[in-house]
């Protein structure tokens, strides 16, 4: 259900989505509220679970993961223990980034980073195709990138 975010809540995400390092004094001045309230808010929305975790973004190429694929994967069976125990394998994987179950002709879709095509195939072959329930897997490598964001548009704003 979601939560009810006035023009400053709006105000103070979009702020904290582009930079997480900004203090509740530069926040506030920014937004035109005194501290206390400021931070009041900030504290709403965590509790509220809107801030979820405030983390460092770092550059995947400048640490040498240099690939980047999406891979879509089908199980053979579909029942709701194939699905749990496919994803529990899943979250096992630092490679993983992210896992989305999908509808239509395939399962999961995958964001996998490695540090190149070489090791994308070790981690292929020597894991991911070794998760029970897999059928098959197709993976489709990203060339180059033209929009990585984190920031979620913000309703009416």
């Amino acid at each position: 259900m979601p939560v009810e975010l006035d023009a400053y809540d709006k105000r103070i995400l979009a702020l904290l989505q582009e930079e997480a390092t900004l203090s509740t004094a530069e926040i506030a001045e920014r937004i035109g509220l005194s501290q206390s309230p400021c931070w009041r808010r900030i504290q709403r929305l965590k509790e509220e679970g809107v801030i979820r975790r405030q983390v460092t973004l770092l550059d995947r190429k400048k640490i040498g993961l240099n690939a980047q694929i999406f891979a879509q994967v089908k199980l053979n069976t579909h029942g709701r223990n194939h699905l749990t125990e496919f994803a529990e394998a899943i979250r096992e994987f630092p490679e993983v980034l992210e896992c989305h179950v999908l509808m239509g002709s395939v399962d999961f879709m995958l964001r996998i980073v490695t540090e190149d095509i070489e090791a994308y195939e070790r981690f292929f072959f020597e894991r991911l195709s070794q998760v029970p329930g897999v059928q098959e897997i197709n993976s489709i490598v990203a060339l180059s990138e033209i929009k990585s964001t984190t920031s979620l548009p913000l309703p009416g704003r």
